[in-house]
């Protein structure tokens, strides 16, 4: 075990010491940061008991009786520094309970109240969700508009008309991430759209074009299409176009953040200016919220890749693209989720679009920012993904409610 046993141990320092301070914020650096935190922050407590092992086979030997100098430093480095990552990420063990707490007080907002219970066996409700693709999805790769890319996916329960007295079901427009240049619809919020699905809601995911292929605006263009696509056709699937709900992370919470900022925004809708592509609420997640800040190094692909020119000589564009600068009266409800140690999309990014909106926009705006969560935290089937899943529901079902509710 000896060196493999120690290099264990470091690893799992370091990785617990940057679950809770990382150091690697500048992009693409700030990639490698998140990919070596993430476990640690959303799966210490398996990560402790790896080390916990390791510590105890250094114990064992010891026991063995192996006194050769060179043998029992080894032993003592692997006890002393798997025994230290064990209890660092040990510490990090109540982040999902915290997480729990901190979305409830999130929605006070909108007055939803009431502690969300701890959820015993997460890891199987979440992975039950993520089997949901095949349970839910009731219409795959349907066009919604000329290109390749225009792609998406329905999800609906089966018996959706038997479950909602035949009335038509509230809507959710999902978009994915990856850095605007990569990523699809079938690999990201499965729980979310699952838990969602089996309560009666119906989800719609889609592609877009991605770029260098693609440059910006292609992206909003496309959302704002698939927008379009929804308020004709998801009467068909049971799902009601007067009242869509927008979500997304990361590049995804960036589009779902602009498209909700943006309703019927006629340079967003070229040869489709009439369709009505307002929202009803957002939840975008971890999201870059203002083009016009490079506080994590993120015009280096924004110049290079998305948008192809630099913000010294295009401002105005990026401004455009920046949710915090479109932010209005007008806004929809907002429930803002980003974790306090993402290294990809800085946390400053969602600060800045709440403080926007709640001086501007006549609807409530809830935020939550998670304790020690990483960019793409609801990637990993745990609880802290769980308690986030069912605090969106709770947002959602509450703006739902105060729209149906009747006027005066």
């Amino acid at each position: 075990m000896g060196r493999t046993g120690t290099v264990a141990g470091i690893m799992g320092v370091l990785a617990a010491a940057g679950a809770r301070r990382p150091v690697l914020r500048r992009w693409p650096a700030s990639v490698a940061q998140m990919a070596t935190c993430t476990p640690a922050s959303e799966m210490p407590v398996a990560d402790a008991l790896a080390h916990a092992a390791l510590a105890a086979g250094g114990v064992a030997e010891l026991v063995r009786g192996r006194r050769d100098t060179r043998s029992v430093a080894s032993a003592l480095a692997t006890v002393g520094i798997n025994a230290a990552a064990a209890a660092a990420l040990a510490g990090l063990a109540t982040d999902a309970r915290r997480s729990a707490v901190v979305l409830q007080e999130a929605l006070a907002p909108l007055g939803v109240t009431g502690l969300d219970r701890p959820i015993p066996g997460a890891l199987r409700r979440v992975r039950e969700w993520r089997q949901g693709a095949g349970r839910y999805v009731v219409a795959r790769d349907v066009a919604y508009g000329p290109e390749p890319e225009h792609r998406l996916d329905v999800w609906a329960r089966r018996d959706l008309h038997l479950l909602r007295d035949g009335g038509p079901a509230p809507v959710l427009l999902q978009v994915h991430g990856g850095a605007w240049t990569l990523g699809s619809r079938t690999k990201e919020a499965v729980p979310l759209m699952a838990h969602l699905a089996s309560r009666g809601w119906v989800c719609v995911t889609v592609d877009y074009r991605l770029a260098p292929a693609a440059r910006w605006p292609a992206m909003i263009l496309d959302v704002k299409r698939a927008l379009a696509w929804i308020r004709d056709h998801v009467a068909g699937f049971g799902g009601d176009p007067g009242f869509v709900a927008v979500t997304g992370g990361s590049a995804g919470g960036h589009l779902a953040a602009l498209t909700a900022l943006t309703p019927n925004d006629p340079a967003y809708q070229p040869g489709f200016e009439e369709a009505d592509t307002s929202v009803q609420a957002a939840v975008p997640f971890y999201g870059v919220h203002d083009f016009t800040v490079d506080d994590q190094g993120l015009w280096n692909l924004l110049e290079g890749k998305v948008i192809g020119t630099t913000y010294a000589a295009d401002e105005a564009t990026y401004r455009a693209a920046s949710p915090v600068h479109r932010a209005g009266p007008g806004a929809p409800p907002f429930l803002v989720v980003h974790g306090d140690t993402d290294t990809v999309a800085g946390v400053g990014q969602s600060r800045r679009l709440v403080a926007r909106l709640r001086a501007v926009s006549r609807e409530p705006v809830c935020y939550a920012e998670l304790p020690h969560a990483q960019h793409g935290f609801d990637g990993l089937p745990t609880a802290r993904t769980a308690y986030t899943v069912r605090a969106v529901h709770r947002f959602l079902t509450a703006v739902h409610t105060r729209a149906a509710a009747p006027a005066g």
